[in-house]
């Protein structure tokens, strides 16, 4: 009998329909079964109504055949009824369902552990228990007998196993209610964890390390954050280990196989049938070859081997990859549908190729190089050869990555302590790069090794006696025998190309931006009219690294040692050295407390003298060290109409030569005694960190200046405050960790060169006592 009339007017229910099995399914359906009539349970998402998403669902390209057949995507809508509802709490369902397909559960490799047991044991719990309401026998029922239940689960719930794998149940004495009851103890356990005042402080000490110049409410977002990735990281690594002590691969393995459990249980009602898809990839013919949602699991390996980031993989050569067409596993779901199994005695059925047309590892990689040397990524930058995999076994892998990673962390201790120049955000650059290469190994590492280093094949016997019952008419459009794939055809020619596609496009925009220059490009600043009304955009400078390629001790220099003399200069000059390394630690801790060390150097000098001093000798010298496009920058917003501002840490005298150029400029003050002699202090604490930003905020409340539009530019992750403080701030020649943060948000980052090397006016400059 062939397929459509078996089908023909039965109510088939399908969960997990905006995933990519369950989309799939859907699509085949209502394009090869039109007699089926479908239901869908769909949740609500972000407002969005459960309708609303079918309804977008089914605009998509897969359905198109299936609209067209139709008369319009409103009319396709029509047939398909969407009941909204989630796993966790399962509304009570149709009293005339047929069959109903399970496609929904956590599919990712490393979930936290309460998640991958809400997803896959417990939502399997909730919809089994309304399958068996709804199928029960009374009102609405007539003698449609109990509903056929469908559960999509995965041919590696065996295990960590070797040689052939049954289509059956899976052998182990787990009991699947301690488990979740366990898990969702730890989960629990883990966040009450991650507030004890041990993991509290390290997480604390880490965030005050980074973020310590920015300031404490800095420091507090940070360690929040951390606490939450530890909780994460935590959660996550209690599924793998609890997977692995059990005979697992990891925890959605785990859980999957504990779904079955319940699904067994149910069985003893229930018609039952277990489908067991291995790698699901994309499509080898239908609705197109090469269609896919999003990455699987060989996918992320292709990229990187791609773009030569993954130099060898932790896999034996002649181990399979069990890949099968997502074609193949829906078709197969179609088939199982109009199967009629007896309550009490599941079946299984394994949508596999290993077993009957084996992929190895080692002909995967050449397929994927043959791809990649006849069409390579062009990501715009330089890059070497493809990889060449000598597959040496996976603990000289690891054994490697450890030592590559000891490495990136030693250099990264050492970057933290090298003055900043173009050079250093230069290699500040290859490290991160170097990072990020080294993590997805890691990831790679951890996640897939227990896949590489597979040594088994699941047997499909019953799935191939089942494409073989098909009428021949059905094979061309539902057959799933994985047999007659051609791994040369479909890897090199159908889904390297189709899963690259994305990421070549993406590398295609990207060039266009660098032609336009760096990520994060500054708007132009458009002159205002002359008669136009002032803006409600402020423009914030900073001084020191940012006007001036110059920094607080510095500068200071230059207004104390004009008028000391030689010997005298000579000994402030040494007694600053000595007390230098103290002051930096101290800079890194809290740049208020390294302000104030520099300025308590200032006891004694006569303010006035060092008002004289501005004037006449440090005005045109710090013109000739300011760099002119930060100058010309500052006249851009002047001629667009925004206020500038000059907010600086430094004192007044040292910001009074650039004050014309600004509308407004704020600065620490020395305070002065009753002979007009400083006295070591300031009158206020210096403006720094976070306590910018609260000025900018506030300043922006009185004066009715609008944020969002505003601009702000500094140097150093001291002002990251400041800089998130407007909707658009530039990183100017910023020092590692700010380059980080600004690469990381899409900032423009700009560097303004100007003069290095002490104004000719200051070296000659002459004066009193101060």
């Amino acid at each position: 009998m062939r397929l459509t009339d078996a089908l023909d007017g039965r109510r088939v229910l399908v969960t997990g329909v905006t995933g990519f099995i369950g989309e799939a399914l859907l699509r085949t359906l209502l394009v090869e079964v039109p007699g089926v009539r479908p239901v869908v349970l769909v949740r609500p998402k972000a407002g969005q109504p459960a309708a609303d998403r079918v309804a977008r669902l089914l605009r998509r390209r897969t359905f198109a055949p299936a609209v067209e057949a139709a008369g319009g995507a409103e009319a396709l809508a029509a047939r398909v009824e969407v009941i909204e509802g989630d796993l966790s709490d399962v509304p009570a369902l149709p009293r005339d369902l047929d069959v109903v397909v399970h496609c929904a559960g956590e599919v990712s490799f490393a979930p936290p552990i309460q998640e991958a047991f809400a997803a896959n044991v417990v939502g399997t719990q909730h919809l089994l228990d309304r399958v068996v309401e709804a199928g029960a026998p009374g009102p609405g029922r007539g003698d449609r007998g109990p509903v056929h239940y469908v559960h999509v689960s995965t041919a590696y719930v065996s295990g960590r196993r070797r040689g052939p794998v049954p289509e059956a149940p899976v052998e182990h004495t787990v009991d699947w209610r301690v488990e979740l009851a366990a898990a969702q103890r730890l989960a629990v356990r883990v966040e009450e964890d991650s507030r004890t005042p041990d993991v509290l402080a390290r997480l604390n000490a880490e965030a005050q390390a980074l973020h310590g110049r920015a300031g404490p409410l800095t420091v507090a977002a940070d360690a929040e954050r951390r606490r939450r990735e530890w909780v994460l990281a935590e959660q996550r690594e209690a599924g793998r280990q609890r997977g692995h002590s059990l005979g697992w691969t990891d925890v959605y393995t785990f859980t999957k196989a504990l779904g079955e459990r319940v699904v067994e249980e149910a069985g003893a009602t229930l018609p039952v049938s277990v489908v067991r898809p291995s790698i699901v990839e994309s499509a080898l013919e239908h609705p197109y070859p090469g269609w896919i949602e999003g990455f699987k699991m060989a996918e992320p390996l292709i990229m990187a081997y791609g773009r030569g980031e993954l130099p060898e993989v932790p896999a034996a050569p002649d181990a399979t990859i069990d890949v099968v067409p997502v074609d193949h596993v829906v078709n197969a779901l179609v088939a199982v549908c109009a199967t009629t199994p007896e309550p009490g005695s599941p079946q299984y059925f394994h949508v596999s190729s290993g077993a009957r047309n084996p992929l190895t590892f080692r002909r995967l990689y050449e397929l994927v190089r043959e791809h990649f040397l006849a069409h390579p990524f062009d990501t715009g930058e330089p890059s070497g050869p493809l990889p060449t995999w000598e597959f040496p076994g996976a603990a000289r892998v690891e054994r490697r990555l450890a030592l590559g990673e000891g490495l990136h962390r030693s250099a990264e201790k050492v970057l933290t302590y090298v003055p900043r120049s173009e050079r250093v955000r230069g290699w500040s650059r290859d490290l991160d790069r170097l990072g990020t290469r080294l993590r997805t190994l890691r990831q790679y590492s951890d996640l897939y090794l227990p896949y590489t280093q597979s040594e088994l094949h699941f047997v499909d016997d019953a799935t191939l006696a089942l494409h073989r019952s098909l009428d021949p008419a059905d094979v061309p459009a539902l057959g799933f025998d994985t047999a007659v794939v051609d791994w040369t055809h479909y890897m090199r020619d159908v889904h390297v190309p189709s899963v690259t596609k994305p990421v070549r496009k993406q590398d295609e925009l990207r060039r266009l931006r660098a032609k336009r220059g760096p990520a994060g490009v500054r708007r132009a600043l458009v002159p205002a009219a002359p008669d136009a009304p002032p803006t409600d955009v402020l423009a914030v400078f900073d001084l020191d690294g940012t006007l001036l390629t110059a920094n607080v001790v510095e500068t200071y220099l230059w207004t104390r040692l004009p008028g000391l003399g030689g010997v005298r200069a000579a000994r402030e000059v040494a007694s600053l050295a000595g007390r230098l390394p103290s002051m930096l630690m101290a800079e890194r801790r809290d740049r208020s407390d390294f302000l104030r060390q520099v300025y308590r150097r200032y006891r004694g000098a006569d303010v006035a003298l060092l008002d004289r001093l501005a004037d006449e000798a440090l005005a045109p010298a710090l013109l000739e060290r300011a760099s002119d496009a930060a100058l010309r920058r500052v006249a851009e917003h002047r001629a667009a109409g925004h206020r500038t501002v000059l907010l600086t840490g430094a004192v007044e005298q040292l910001a009074r030569p650039l004050a014309p150029f600004f509308d407004e400029v704020v600065t620490a003050r020395l305070a002065v005694d009753a002979d007009g002699r400083a006295t070591g202090h300031l009158t206020a604490p210096p403006l720094v960190g976070e306590g910018r930003a609260a000025w900018v905020v506030r300043y922006a409340e009185v004066h009715g200046f609008d944020l969002s539009r505003s601009y702000a530019y500094a140097d150093s992750h001291s002002d990251l405050p400041l800089l998130r403080a407007v909707g658009l701030p530039t990183a100017v020649s910023p020092d590692v960790p700010l380059l980080r943060a600004a690469r990381g948000a899409g900032w423009p980052v700009e560097v303004w060169a100007a003069r290095t090397t002490l104004p000719r006016r200051l070296r000659t400059a002459r004066g009193g006592r101060p």
